[in-house]
């Protein structure tokens, strides 16, 4: 018990959420998040659509390492730093000056892959690890994603938004990913910005279990690795235990 007890102080004692840090947080319904203000960066991938224009209309690009993309008889583009849609205007005034083009917005450009830009979700989830960040990612659906684990104490998620002001402290609220689930609570629900983190705890049986395994498993491959020195010297059973030097019973 008194291990359980000290198992559960480290862990709880491991949280530091404040509900007040929620409204640092964005809720999507309160925000029209859209991919036209997703800002492009490598390795990112975009596909245009000019349909007076068969040379580049279809046309897909991955953002180079420089920031650019480049079209034949157009050239080089700045990409990077660039939304879609200022892309799009950059790319229509290059197309006009090799061609005559109708409409208000000849020229559209498309996010195909997203790729620069991750959140992260850690701990007890079967998909953990850095995630692709959109601009549309919510809480709910990140950790409907990676999907949380048999292991996973589900209402004490940490969100993180974290701060490399070392004057300024990282955001940080807790919420019950069962009782979004479950009952449908969505007000914590908020919408994910590029770097934050999602921290899912281990339940405290499962810390304990694995403060177990911890402790065990190098304690059992160092008494594995004396045995088979052990055997090595004596090419065999040494006769101590139960059984003779001939190796049958006593």
């Amino acid at each position: 018990m008194v291990i359980v007890s000290l198992i559960t102080i480290s862990l709880t004692g491991c949280f530091s959420s404040h509900p007040a840090d929620i409204e640092a947080y964005l809720m999507p319904h309160k925000v029209d998040v859209t991919s036209e203000n997703y800002v492009l960066q490598p390795p990112d991938q975009i596909v245009v659509h000019c349909s007076e224009v068969p040379e580049i209309n279809g046309q897909a690009q991955l953002i180079r390492p420089d920031g650019k993309v480049s079209f034949e008889d157009i050239g080089e583009i700045e990409a990077a730093g660039r939304t879609p849609e200022q892309l799009a205007n950059i790319l229509r005034g290059k197309v006009l000056e090799l061609y005559k083009l109708e409409g208000d917005n000849p020229v559209n450009i498309r996010i195909i892959s997203y790729q620069s830009k991750k959140y992260y979700v850690l701990g007890q989830v079967a998909r953990p690890g850095p995630q692709v960040y959109s601009g549309r990612d919510t809480l709910f659906s990140a950790l409907a994603l990676t999907q949380p684990t048999n292991l996973a104490w589900v209402n004490r998620i940490q969100v993180i938004r974290p701060s490399r002001d070392e004057n300024v402290k990282a955001k940080i609220f807790e919420v019950n990913f069962d009782r979004m689930g479950a009952h449908g609570e969505m007000s914590k629900d908020v919408l994910l910005q590029e770097g934050d983190v999602i921290f899912v705890p281990p339940t405290i049986l499962a810390a304990i279990a694995m403060k177990i395994e911890e402790f065990i498993t190098p304690l059992g491959r160092a008494l594995s690795g004396a045995y088979m020195v052990e055997r090595a010297g004596t090419g065999g059973y040494t006769g101590t235990g139960a059984y003779g030097s001939s190796g049958g019973y006593r």
